[in-house]
């Protein structure tokens, strides 16, 4: 006897008397999920935890140790570097919403997420990731001042300027994933309740939905082109005027000096867009493949983890702030520990 959750309604489906009936109820029988992650094999689930483990690690730390040295080091207080702190921190939060819940369902060996789990998980996922989205505009328009308009920078970019915009950011995102996760709550999910990936995404979601889902795939869509699209609009945007400037300098020790503040966010955008759209604009992908999870690696864990490195290897300021730091740590690490030689 098939059976479907709707609202405030089970329907039960008599096949022979192909009558349909609507039992009232006061709740939805949805409790929990199942995340099918990247493989059955039960050999291969260590594999998977010690990878998983090392690349969250790597990006906790990578991220923490960015932050640190940026703070520690008073040359490094200007708006370029207050966004990457911001970017870092994001970054951290971002891998934090999804891994640990599949390191933990590995250990236990167990694929359930609650409802209300799945619904937190996917909140604080757009969250972040909508962060993530507009923190590499606001660094790209940065750039675009610094080249651009370098006289005018420390006025146009000053430190009020600069807090408004991250609160903005902030706000925008946090309604953003607010009305995505509003609009799920009013779906109903019929028996097959298997999402396969290794978290709880929206669009997922949407597909495992037995309810009119129209609503949430537009405000999805819809929310793509608008906030993401944007600020890739204003990604292009601010690059071609730097182009633009790049090519009226004389000499080209100046064209490469101006570029070269740019290679590291060039090279973060470009890894998180090229890999983020190849799974959210990808409609060949069939349902329940699990082409679109290992794809969604890329930008939920490989990016984040990377960003440290990107921009310590190609960025000098970095470089000098990352070892003035590390030289502060091991000359007070003795001192705090108690462990300091008399002369």
């Amino acid at each position: 006897m098939p059976m479907c959750v709707k609202n405030n309604y089970v329907i039960l489906f008599f096949s022979d008397s192909h009558l349909h009936y609507m039992v009232p109820r006061n709740f939805t029988e949805v409790s929990e999920f199942l995340l099918l992650g990247f493989s059955e094999e039960q050999e291969l689930q260590p594999l998977i935890f010690g990878v998983f483990l090392s690349m969250y690690l790597i990006t906790v730390f990578g991220n923490l140790i960015i932050i640190l040295a940026i703070s520690s080091n008073s040359h490094l207080h200007i708006p370029m570097y207050f966004f990457l702190c911001n970017l870092s921190l994001v970054d951290i939060c971002f891998t934090t919403t999804t891994i640990p819940k599949m390191l933990q369902n590995i250990q236990t060996q167990s694929k359930v997420i609650t409802y209300e789990g799945c619904i937190i998980q996917m909140y604080f996922f757009l969250l972040f990731a909508g962060l993530d989205d507009f923190l590499l505009a606001v660094m790209a328009y940065d750039r675009y001042v610094a080249i651009c308009h370098p006289l005018h920078y420390m006025v146009i970019m000053n430190p009020q300027f600069c807090g408004i915009v991250v609160l903005v950011c902030w706000i925008t995102s946090i309604l953003h994933s607010l009305t995505q996760s509003l609009l799920a709550l009013q779906l109903s999910f019929c028996r097959d309740l298997e999402i396969p990936h290794y978290f709880c995404e929206l669009k997922q979601l949407v597909q495992l939905a037995c309810s009119d889902a129209f609503l949430n795939e537009l405000g999805m869509y819809f929310s793509a082109g608008l906030l993401g699209g944007g600020a890739l609009a204003g990604i292009l945007y601010s690059y071609s005027k730097i182009v633009s400037s790049v090519r009226g300098i004389s000499s080209a020790q100046g064209k490469y000096k101006a570029l070269s503040t740019c290679a590291s966010h060039l090279s973060v955008v470009s890894l998180f867009y090229c890999t983020s759209m190849g799974v959210y604009l990808s409609f060949a992908a069939a349902h329940g493949s699990h082409s679109s999870t290992t794809a969604s690696v890329m930008y939920t864990v490989v990016t984040p983890m990377l960003n440290p490195f990107i921009y310590s290897l190609r960025n000098k300021d970095i470089k000098r702030a990352l070892k003035t730091f590390f030289r502060m740590t091991v000359i007070k690490g003795p001192i705090v520990l108690g462990f300091k030689k008399d002369p």
